[in-house]
């Protein structure tokens, strides 16, 4: 017998529909946007006392969270690893990971690990189980030139857009801004503090004051100015340009406690300018500081560090004074600082670290990881809790080379305690 012929039409007319429908369905469920959290299982480690020396090498850029754990970035992905000096990468701790948005910047403050991402959206995980803390809503992030090579060193430690600051009462501000908007959110529970306005792209960030403001560079209206803009209320308070500034004036922070965060000096610099001027920060104006004015100096607490004729000097960063002196460093270059540390990096890839209040130096060991040796140049670099993380790049850099020619090896960070 079989169908009528009406039936028979009707048959592929039901299954193409019903094949449609289930591919519909497969397209949502892998295309919608959705998040993944996977939490921890184990116990929270204590916090690490390694020697000091190398710890290992990872593929990957650490931010070090809570003397505990290490925090790595992905394409759209955050997780953790444990121990903190372990000698590679291990199985995630914990791990948290978004679609479709992608991950642009990732800060930390105590056991609160703050992740952004492309759609603007915030997300505080809590450090010890990988739970969300809370999300909150806050500006797309403004385009960037940076590049974001394979060890994601700019998302971690290069976080632009996204600052850290401290206010006089002890909360903790995040400091989020786009092209055209900012915001203030407290780190403890995600609450909204302010938003305002920003004029677009004749504005841009240099970062954030260890005395609770948001630093910008303004060119809207007239010569380029540096606005000092408080974290508590996102009230403009100070706006300042160097005596004679020229109107090319451009600004980098100095003395920051991690990336563009919590800094306490500044240096400007425009046409003409002979490498700059250094600026100490405080409550009001900027305060001359010409101890911080040569190339490659560095702002350590209240002291300007550089190196002299081969050896490390440091100075009072107010008014000059030569405090201390460490020779026998050849043609080293200060590499990063930290509270109660400077690390210096000589030409054989000697880790330095002096005390930078007396000068008495602390460590010194040889960057090197099993047979990788010493013949690489530091890219990005990172120091916190005692620890500094250092791309190795490959010899002669070429920066328009692909990570493969551009990283030493596949494990191109290596980690050291000091």
């Amino acid at each position: 017998m079989g169908f009528p012929r009406g039936r028979r039409r009707l048959v592929p007319a039901v299954v193409a529909m019903l094949a449609t429908a289930a591919t519909a369905t497969i397209v949502y469920r892998v295309l919608a946007p959705a998040e993944v959290s996977t939490v921890a299982t184990a116990e929270y480690p204590a916090a690490a006392q390694p020697p000091v020396g190398v710890v290992g090498r990872l593929p990957v850029a650490p931010l070090i969270v809570d003397d505990r754990l290490r925090v790595y970035a992905a394409h759209r992905q955050v997780y953790a690893d444990r121990p903190v000096d372990g000698r590679h990468r291990t199985t995630p701790y914990w791990s948290y990971r978004r679609w479709p948005a992608e991950l642009t910047a990732v800060v930390a403050s105590g056991s609160t690990v703050v992740s952004r991402w492309s759609d603007g959206q915030m997300v505080a995980l809590d450090a010890p189980t990988g739970r969300v803390r809370w999300r909150a809503e806050g500006p797309v992030p403004a385009e960037s030139a940076a590049v974001v090579r394979r060890t994601r060193a700019a998302t971690v430690w290069d976080s632009r857009g996204l600052y850290l600051t401290h206010l006089a009462d002890g909360r903790t501000v995040l400091v989020v801004t786009g092209d055209t908007e900012a915001r203030g959110v407290e780190v403890a529970g995600g609450r909204e503090l302010w938003r305002v306005d920003l004029p677009g792209d004749c504005r841009s960030d240099v970062g954030t004051t260890n005395s609770g403001q948001l630093i910008g560079l303004d060119r809207c209206a007239g010569p380029a100015t540096v606005e000092f803009r408080d974290a508590a209320t996102g009230a403009v308070g100070t706006r300042w340009r160097p005596p004679g500034g020229a109107d090319g004036l451009v600004a980098a922070p100095l003395g920051c406690r991690t990336g563009h965060s919590e800094c306490s000096g500044l240096r400007t610099a425009g046409p003409g300018d002979a490498g700059g001027r250094g600026w100490l920060l405080g409550d009001g104006e900027p305060i001359p500081a010409p101890a911080l004015d040569p190339t490659g100096t560095a702002l350590a607490g209240e002291q300007a560090v550089a190196v002299v004729d081969g050896a490390a000097v440091g100075r009072s960063a107010r008014d000059g004074t030569e405090l201390w002196r460490s020779p026998g460093l050849g043609t080293a270059r200060v590499l990063a600082v930290q509270p109660g540390r400077v690390h210096l990096l000589t030409d054989v890839n000697d880790l330095v670290t002096l005390d930078p209040v007396t000068g008495a130096q602390l460590s010194r060991f040889s960057l090197n990881v099993g047979s990788d040796g010493t013949g690489w140049m530091p890219g990005a670099v990172f120091a916190e809790d005692g620890y500094v993380a250092v791309e190795r790049l490959r010899k002669p850099v070429d920066p328009e080379g692909d990570d493969q020619r551009y990283y030493l090896t596949a494990e191109a960070v290596i980690l050291a305690a000091t």
